[in-house]
C-alpha cells in the first residue's frame, strides 16, 4: 500500500569519484609535446611546490619583523582558498581534468560555483598563493604569485578555446561569467 501524504522522491545519482581520476589522457608523449597542454600543468604545479621555499631575502626580514596580524590574515585567506578548491573540485566531479584540454565527452558546469566564476579551481590557486605571500611577507613569493598569475591566465585561456570547440554555447556562458575574478585585469575576460 502506499502512502500518498509522501512527496514523491526522485532516486540520487550515484558520483563515481574514481571517474574524477580517470580519462585525463596524460601521456609521455603529452609531456614531450605538449599536445594536450601538459606544459601548462608542469609549470604550474613547479610554481605551487615552490611556495614552500623560505622567505627572501631573509637579512630583510631580520632587521623588521613581519606584523603578526599579516601572518595570521595570510594564513585565513590560505584557508578561503583552500575551501574554494574543494568546492570547485566537488562541482566538477567527473569532469575534473588538471590539463587544459576537457575530457571527451565531459559534462559543462555552468551551475554552482561555477555559475559565479568559470575557473574557480585556478581563483582557488590564485587565493591560496595570496595567503602565502601575505603569511611570509617574502618578495620571492610575491614574485611565485606574479608568475603562477601568468600561468594560470595562459593556461585558462588554451582551456576555453578548446571548451568553445567542445561545447557551442561555452561563449554564452563566458559573456556573461567572470573568468578567475570578477574586476582585474588579465584575471577576468569576458567575451561578449
Amino acid at each position: 500500500m502506499q502512502n500518498n501524504d509522501r512527496p514523491c522522491e526522485k532516486p540520487r545519482q550515484q558520483v563515481d569519484w574514481r571517474e574524477s581520476f580517470q580519462g585525463w589522457g596524460l601521456s609521455w608523449r603529452g609531456w614531450l609535446n605538449n599536445q594536450k597542454g601538459e606544459w601548462w600543468l608542469l609549470a604550474q604545479g613547479v610554481l605551487i611546490c615552490a611556495h614552500i621555499l623560505p622567505t627572501w631575502p631573509s637579512e630583510l626580514f631580520q632587521a623588521w619583523s613581519w606584523p603578526v596580524w599579516l601572518h595570521v590574515t595570510g594564513l585565513i585567506v590560505f584557508a578561503v582558498g583552500l575551501g574554494l578548491a574543494v568546492q570547485g573540485f566537488l562541482a566538477l566531479g567527473p569532469s575534473l581534468s588538471p590539463l587544459p584540454d576537457p575530457k571527451p565527452k565531459a559534462a559543462l558546469i555552468t551551475t554552482g560555483v561555477y555559475g559565479h566564476c568559470r575557473h574557480p579551481l585556478y581563483r582557488a590557486v590564485v587565493i591560496c598563493s595570496l595567503g602565502v605571500v601575505l603569511a611570509k611577507g617574502s618578495l620571492l613569493h610575491l614574485g611565485l604569485f606574479v608568475l603562477l598569475v601568468a600561468v594560470l591566465n595562459g593556461k585558462a585561456h588554451r582551456e576555453e578555446e578548446r571548451l568553445c570547440s567542445v561545447h557551442p554555447d561555452y561563449l554564452q556562458y563566458c559573456a556573461h561569467t567572470p573568468a578567475i575574478v570578477p574586476g582585474i585585469p588579465g584575471l577576468d575576460w569576458r567575451k561578449g
